[in-house]
């Protein structure tokens, strides 16, 4: 061999290992790629909300959670994972922290104040980790939002981007319900507001009257100067049942709890929940896991009408 030989023999080695790494991460890469796919495909989502054991998983969520998590740190640019992993956050929140908080007795008021703050929490990581898919999806759109405002931010989206979209504005008026006297959360609420209108006039039927259903809460609890409308919370159930065809038990819910607690209308209010206690819960299986915790909801509501109303059988 000449001088030049040695050098040559081990390199190649060398070179060998590198490209064994280098596949090894493609393959780790792809792995991810692949899993994630399918967690934060559809079918992944209708196992769980079509499931009617709470119960269930509520304790599965937490590790399912962690899951999305450490996914995304393996694939940190994987807008549709991002998008995947705060849905998850929002649903949890929302189904296994914030409804049985509602439901606490009164002499456990402590327990109920920390368990909204939480559900606070998640709600607000979940939005950010959309606003992230979002991020990648339409770059300085997160800037814009958050210096230019919502028409700004606004300009830089598609109607494809619309998951994202109703997600981010969902997570949003979630957490300002959760804790509606976080003043630093209510002037960013139309931000909320905005990017869930332009949800409704790419498509008013998205999500069979989803969007509607947020916005009879938000109407119908709102005060006037922030924007609260008795006329636009019932418009917004009428579409809302409507679109769902009568299949979910939300706006019912929604309707019951806000306009009719506020005109002390008891009667009302015992009508919407008994419709929402009506409502088939494998109509439409995509929607039985909430339908049952939103079922529950509205029977404890009934069981504790007298909380609601300052006479009893006020309004009826």
């Amino acid at each position: 061999m000449g001088k030049g030989s040695k050098p040559l023999v081990l390199l190649l080695p060398a070179g060998f290992i590198c490209f064994v790494l280098l596949a090894s991460c493609s393959l780790n890469q792809l792995a991810v790629r692949t899993v994630a796919g399918f967690l934060a495909g559809s079918g992944e989502s209708t196992v769980f909300s079509g499931d009617d054991d709470p119960q269930l998983v509520g304790d599965a969520l937490p590790f399912i959670l962690k899951t999305y998590e450490s996914l995304l740190a393996s694939d940190p640019r994987n807008d549709a994972l991002a998008l995947a992993t705060g849905r998850t956050f929002v649903s949890y929140a929302y189904a296994f922290l914030q409804a049985p908080a509602d439901q606490l007795p009164e002499d456990r008021v402590d327990d109920q104040h920390a368990m909204r703050e939480r559900a606070k929490k998640l709600f607000l990581r979940g939005r950010d980790y959309v606003l992230r898919g979002l991020e990648i999806r339409r770059p300085g759109f997160r800037s814009a939002l958050e210096k230019g405002g919502a028409e700004a931010a606004l300009r830089l989206v598609r109607r494809e981007d619309a998951d994202y979209l109703y997600w981010t504005g969902a997570a949003w008026m979630a957490a300002f319900s959760a804790d509606p006297f976080d003043f630093a959360q209510i002037v960013t609420v139309p931000r909320a507001i905005a990017l869930l209108q332009q949800v409704q006039t790419w498509d008013d039927a998205y999500g069979a009257g989803a969007v509607h259903e947020i916005f009879i809460s938000f109407y119908g609890a709102a005060p006037a100067d922030l924007g609260g409308s008795e006329q636009k919370a019932r418009d917004n159930y009428l579409r809302a049942v409507e679109l769902s065809r009568g299949a979910r038990a939300g706006p019912y819910i929604a309707l019951a709890s806000t306009v009719a607690v506020k005109n002390q209308d008891a009667a009302e209010f015992r009508d919407l929940l008994a419709k929402a206690l009506a409502v088939d819960v494998d109509a439409s299986p995509a929607d039985r896991l909430v339908n049952i915790i939103n079922q529950r909801k509205a029977s404890w509501m009934l069981a504790h009408v007298d909380d609601y109303f300052l006479e009893e059988g006020g309004g009826s």
